[in-house]
């Protein structure tokens, strides 16, 4: 009896999707909020049911209606989660070149007026900044301003950081998926990246995303050990499995700030586009998306983090299965299971 009701004590907040004691190096959350979706999980529709806006998105010549909540819900994202990417600031930086604020940076500053003290974000850095081509119209252009370590510091480091101060976690760096033929060598492409982390401001909580799995090389690897910036451990369509980039590394944790993020993206080798139509609209688990061994694997890494003393970031996308709430559930479920 005593065993059973030590049981239902570790399940029935997961059953109420609350993540924020799982273990006190586990910090469980999502890549972006504000789904409607999750009306009924992490939001009450008595609090935000007469506040949802809509916006229209379109992919694979199909239309979307996203049906969103108000900035303000992120008080009730915190009840559940512990930490909470904020992926929109990848798409535009916070200041434009002549140093006026973008949407960007007013969306931030709304969000700070809701963030308590213990609350955390993971920013991803704009594309414009780390990604070697960027999308103008339907098709993809080179970058002038890649790796310009100017931009990042000035147009996006430090007003991020005059805003949520302490409530940043951490910084994604995301380096795009890059077709064979668009390469550069491999000793290049760490130099590339050494250079650009020597000019910007140190800083433990840097880690980097690279979505090309010939990249991952020794010479790199060396560049995020010398610097500590972590490697992202990505479950995303083209990468290998989450234990299989770890082990690329020598199952090294590099951050020097004692963190690790993991991100759970998409389905192996599925790509965005059907990722995103199969998981709408982000309401529920869908039968037979998510990829076998994806749980498992991230709770291994989870317990490993834990044994070497490192806070492990598990944040969660619905388009890896439909619904980034219940994803965690089922992670938090195997976490919590004894040995």
């Amino acid at each position: 009896m005593e065993h059973k009701t030590m049981a239902e004590h570790r399940t029935k907040p997961i059953e109420e999707f609350l993540y924020r004691d799982l273990h006190p190096q586990v910090f469980m959350g999502t890549a972006s909020d504000r789904y409607a979706g999750w009306v009924g999980q992490i939001y009450s529709s008595h609090r935000y049911g007469g506040k949802i806006s809509a916006r229209s998105k379109t992919l694979g010549g199909k239309v979307f209606r996203e049906e969103v909540l108000p900035v303000e819900s992120v008080q009730q994202f915190f009840e559940h989660f512990s930490i909470l990417e904020m992926d929109f600031t990848f798409y535009r930086p916070l200041l434009d070149k002549n140093s006026e604020p973008t949407t960007n940076y007013r969306v931030l500053q709304t969000y700070r007026k809701y963030l308590r003290a213990n609350d955390r974000v993971i920013l991803k850095v704009p594309q414009l900044v780390f990604a070697q081509k960027v999308r103008r119209g339907n098709t993809f252009v080179e970058n002038p301003d890649y790796l310009n370590a100017d931009i990042f510091t000035r147009q996006f480091y430090e007003p991020a950081c005059a805003i949520l101060g302490d409530c940043i976690s951490g910084f994604i760096f995301e380096q795009e998926y890059q077709p064979k033929r668009e390469r550069t060598s491999l000793d290049e492409y760490a130099d590339m990246v050494d250079t650009f982390i020597r000019k910007i401001p140190r800083d433990d909580r840097y880690h980097m995303e690279i979505r090309t799995e010939s990249l991952l090389s020794p010479a790199y690897f060396h560049v995020l050990e010398k610097h500590g910036i972590g490697q992202v451990l990505s479950h995303w369509t083209w990468l290998p499995t989450l234990r299989k980039q770890f082990a690329k590394n020598h199952g090294r944790f590099l951050n020097s700030g004692r963190q690790c993020v993991i991100r759970l993206m998409t389905p192996l080798g599925m790509r965005y586009e059907e990722a995103y139509a199969k998981a709408y609209p982000f309401n529920r688990m869908i039968e037979g998306m998510m990829t076998p061994g994806m749980i498992e694997d991230t709770v291994e890494l989870m317990n490993r983090g834990i044994e070497h003393g490192v806070g492990m970031n598990v944040v969660i996308n619905n388009r890896a299965g439909g619904n980034a709430p219940m994803i965690a559930r089922r992670i938090s479920e195997r976490f919590l299971q004894p040995d």
